[in-house]
This record gives structure tokens, C-alpha cells and sequence, in this order.
């Protein structure tokens, strides 16, 4: 399947519940990570940078990076809400070891066990993913680790910046129409 299918058949089913969804691609989620966030985002650095260095990240390397923005899945622009939709790679083990270090009171919109429990049961296939890509600040063999710490990037920054919770919606199998089928009554609340 080409890159992108995913999200562009949860998009087109978006829009054909009369839900826009428009790429998300904003200044402060950027390529330096922590290093680069306003300071309006101060509260989630210490964590950020605990789950950084926890998948063996290089700061110095991570700070002169560009502050070139990431990009992102989507955004509703009417309710800012930012959504990602995450495919089997997204569910290695590294991932999973970002969500044991969030902290207890981020405010999340979805199940933390339940992306848990993916991780447990996609990482195998996973981890497998891509494993020799290296990704600077992070090494050789790093990219798993670079895809987990820039998910809960937007996890804790999205609300961290007074903007509602990240909305994830798995996607292992690849199929966006079902994935958006996951979510529809809750995206649906998004047009209200």
C-alpha cells in the first residue's frame, strides 16, 4: 500500500460525514522536540525530555536541528483538534516506553492501556519495521525510537498549548475508512 493511503481514505471518509480535516503542520511542534517549543509549553519539557533521553536521545545533536516544522495527520481547524492516525509502526516497543513515562495527569484522548495493549500486541511485526533507518539526535537503528518520541511530542504539547487533547486512532491494519469508523460518533461531535 503507497505511503499515505491510510490517511487519505480516514480523510476522505471525514469528509464525507461533512467533517474537514486539513494536513496539520504548525511552527511549535518542530524538529528540535523539547528544545524548540514556546514557552507557554515549559510545563511538559521535564517529561519530554525524561522520555527523550529514556530512548537515547542526543540533545546537543537534537538542538541544532532546524526548527523546521513536523509534520503531522490532521487538524479540524473549526475546534483545533489535532488527530493522528497510527499504523502498525507506531506500535513498537519503544512506543510503549513512552507511555509508562507520560505523567499520571496528562490529559490524553484516548485509552492509554489500550494503546498500551497495541504496542503488546503489533510490536513484534512492529519493531521489525524500517529497524536499520537511522535518525539523527537518535543514531543508527534509531527511527522506532525518533517515531515514539515525536508521538508523544504531540501528545503532551497539543493540550499542553490549550488546544484539546491529540486524538489518535489506530490504524494497524492499514485500513483508513475503518479506522475513521472507530471514531465517527466522536469526530461527528467535532461539527457541534
Amino acid at each position: 500500500m503507497p505511503r499515505g493511503d491510510t490517511e487519505n481514505a480516514f480523510q476522505r471518509a471525514a469528509a464525507d460525514d461533512g467533517i474537514a480535516l486539513v494536513r496539520a503542520r504548525v511552527p511549535w511542534l518542530n524538529q528540535r522536540g523539547h528544545l524548540g517549543l514556546p514557552d507557554a509549553a515549559a510545563s511538559v519539557v521535564p517529561a519530554l525530555r525524561s522520555i527523550f533521553l529514556a530512548l537515547g536521545g542526543n540533545e546537543p545533536e537534537q538542538a541544532a536541528k532546524r526548527l523546521t516544522a513536523l509534520p503531522g495527520d490532521f487538524v479540524h481547524l473549526e475546534s483545533m483538534t489535532f488527530i493522528e492516525v497510527d499504523e502498525h509502526q507506531h506500535f513498537t516497543t519503544r512506543r510503549l516506553a513512552t507511555l509508562d513515562l507520560y505523567p499520571e495527569n496528562a490529559p490524553l484522548a484516548f485509552d492509554l492501556e489500550e494503546y498500551a495493549a497495541l504496542c503488546h500486541e503489533w510490536s513484534s511485526r512492529a519493531d521489525r519495521y524500517r529497524p536499520g533507518k537511522a535518525a539523527i539526535a537518535f543514531g543508527a537503528n534509531r527511527r522506532q525510537a525518533q517515531r515514539a518520541y515525536h508521538d508523544a511530542l504531540r501528545d503532551l504539547v497539543v493540550p499542553a498549548l490549550g488546544h484539546p487533547p491529540l486524538v489518535r486512532v489506530a490504524a494497524p491494519e492499514r485500513d483508513g475508512s475503518l479506522a475513521y469508523a472507530r471514531i465517527r460518533d466522536r469526530l461527528a461531535a467535532l461539527r457541534s
